[in-house]
């Protein structure tokens, strides 16, 4: 990781800690805060370094799809099923497993992975045997699990084996100076891409930089910092350099979101916003899908619809290679500025 406020150096101890441990790991924090990056390094300073570290997102994945993504399915389980195919756990044998957004597991599938974590065996979907598996569990969230224990959809004896230890990724906005050596960080990087000369910047832009929320956190100064690098005509970027591609509805970070229920799962968008072309409502679906870094549930709150009608507009709009190489792109991100300077034990 990039910096030296007391939050970094604590989650670096804890990270080499952890690593030492099998123990089921919970890392909670905003979106673009870096926990899959926390929970990668975990992975290669731990015995398991040398197996696979796999990663799914409970968020992204539509609920009748998720149990053959995580188990696997037999041949013939479901119409188009001609081979047997082996799920993500499994592929992540000997290894790490990452669950993101672990909050929005449907409930149905909660208890399968307690099964998981209780008796290391998974059953492919259309299967009859238990498959032993050895793998560890890493998982994250950017929601109040103590709501939804309480709202009963999700089950208190998985939270509690999931948070056997835990980190919490804090939000940019609470890491003081550490803004400023990231957007450095981020400025040279650019400015080195570009071919420009040395940047810098003014005092003002830098108080700028620390007053700012940053609701889009590690991802969102990244973006900013690339944009300035872009419209800047000298070598030192200014305020106006910066504020244009900051967000201003967004000046405090937005409040951790719940997964929908059949109560609240219906189309909120004012009846005018239907009227717009498709081009301007892929250019808006795009647009927050890249500031939710892939994560659909959160672009669909954010956006006031269902995740229903989220995946038919990708569908309508052929939109699953954009989202793949969003998600590329922001794990790219956060590695750059997640890679821990010190060596591994």
């Amino acid at each position: 990781m990039v910096g030296d406020s007391p939050q970094i150096r604590t989650i670096f101890n804890l990270i080499r800690k952890y690593a030492s441990s099998d123990a089921p790991v919970l890392i909670t924090g905003e979106t673009g805060t870096g926990k899959e990056l926390i929970a990668h390094a975990i992975h290669d300073r731990s015995p398991r370094a040398h197996g696979p570290f796999r990663v799914i997102n409970c968020a992204a994945i539509p609920p009748t799809l998720i149990a053959s993504e995580l188990f696997g399915y037999e041949k013939g389980a479901f119409t188009g099923a001609v081979s047997r195919k082996k799920g993500i756990i499994e592929a992540a044998q000997g290894g790490t497993l990452f669950l993101d957004e672990v909050g929005h597991l449907p409930a149905d599938m909660q208890g399968y992975l307690l099964r998981v974590l209780q008796e290391k065996t998974i059953q492919l979907v259309g299967g009859v045997d238990q498959i032993p598996v050895d793998v560890r569990i890493v998982s994250a969230t950017n929601v109040d699990f103590a709501s939804l224990i309480e709202a009963g959809t999700f089950r208190s004896d998985l939270f509690f084996r999931l948070k056997v230890l835990t980190i919490h990724s804090p939000p940019l906005r609470e890491r003081g100076h550490d803004i400023l050596t990231l957007a450095l960080f981020f400025l040279r990087k650019f400015a080195a891409e570009m071919g420009r000369d040395e940047m810098n910047f003014t005092e003002a832009a830098q108080r700028r930089l620390l007053s700012y929320g940053w609701p889009g956190n590690i991802r969102e100064l990244m973006a900013a910092i690339q944009r300035a690098v872009v419209v800047c005509d000298d070598d030192v970027i200014d305020v106006g350099d910066l504020e244009d591609g900051f967000v201003p509805d967004l000046v405090a970070a937005p409040a951790p979101i719940q997964p929908p229920s059949p109560a609240n799962d219906t189309v909120r968008r004012p009846r005018a916003d239907r009227r717009r072309s498709n081009t301007e409502r892929r250019s808006e679906l795009v647009d927050m899908i890249r500031r939710c870094g892939g994560n659909l549930t959160e672009a669909a709150e954010n956006l006031g619809i269902s995740r229903m009608t989220i995946y038919r507009l990708i569908e309508r709009f052929k939109l699953d290679q954009t989202i793949q190489d969003i998600r590329n792109e922001c794990r790219q991100y956060d590695h750059d500025c997640y890679a821990d300077p010190t060596p591994k034990t």
